[in-house]
């Protein structure tokens, strides 16, 4: 049995290492094994709780890999990681057999941005790797997902959603304890649908499960702020700050040092009556 990644009184902070030639913010910057490996412990220095592997760049209009590209690109950098640190391991990955072979490595959590609706022995395979989940919310696949998305009411559709999801999972054994919940920021949304989610996210509290969000540097901030890709940190912790103050459990974030001061303060002042000098 995996290690269960245990609640704690503070947010967590879930660096992303891409290992990938095309993510929309790091594509190439840490697709060599050696340098992605010195990455992580770097993050691990600078107070990540949770590394997120990924092989495959799930960005808007961007095209699948093969399973075996995928594996070529994660083990080796999971097997690494875990040789150096006891850090918990995630694998951003919506295939089974990656995340079978990711967690045989060294994973603790798959992070399955399809929420099990992509392979249909995903849900069986974390289940016998005794690992968590994040189910996360998506309407469409990667490619298409920003065709014009269209919701009656975004908050209401993702509730039902995970509803679902959360009946299936324990269906194929695995327990409440192990589900992570993501609403999927950008993932067939409309900047509207990503800041009413924001705006909202305590409602997602009512599933009694740890709630994972990932706005970081991602185009609904450039929209909002008139601000291009390397422009996007502000927005980027101003929302990070909001979710932490609305429920998020889990922030997933490219600039860990950043993230981590910003949700420190931000956990701080939502404790300040109990905080002492």
């Amino acid at each position: 049995m995996k290690r269960v990644i245990a609640r704690r009184n503070r947010p967590l902070i879930m660096g992303i290492l891409n290992v990938t030639p095309d993510s929309f913010f790091d594509g190439g910057k840490h697709d060599k094994t050696e340098e992605a490996v010195k990455y992580a412990l770097s993050m691990v220095d600078e107070g990540a709780d949770i590394i997120d592997v990924g092989g495959e760049s799930t960005r808007p209009l961007s095209e699948p890999v093969s399973v075996e590209e995928e594996l070529k690109r994660v083990i080796p950098v999971i097997e690494g990681i875990r040789s150096k640190s006891y850090i918990p391991i995630s694998i951003d990955t919506s295939k089974a057999k990656v995340a079978r072979e990711a967690c045989n490595a060294g994973a603790d959590i798959v992070n399955d941005i399809s929420g099990f609706t992509f392979d249909e022995y995903m849900a069986d395979t974390v289940s016998e790797a005794g690992v968590q989940a994040v189910i996360m919310h998506i309407k469409g696949t990667p490619k298409n997902m920003q065709n014009n998305p269209y919701y009656e009411n975004v908050i209401s559709e993702i509730s039902e959603f995970f509803k679902e999801r959360i009946n299936f999972a324990n269906r194929h054994g695995i327990e409440k304890d192990r589900i992570i919940l993501d609403p999927g920021i950008g993932f067939g949304k409309r900047v509207s649908d990503n800041l009413e989610i924001i705006k909202h996210l305590r409602v997602f509290k009512e599933f009694d499960m740890p709630i994972l969000i990932g706005t970081s540097m991602k185009s609904f901030i450039g929209h909002v702020t008139n601000s291009p890709l390397e422009e996007r940190k502000e927005g980027t912790l101003a929302s990070i700050a909001i979710s932490v103050w609305n429920g998020a459990d889990i922030v997933r974030v490219h600039d860990v040092k950043s993230a981590k001061k910003t949700v420190q303060l931000v956990d701080a002042i939502m404790k300040a009556e109990s905080w002492k000098q």
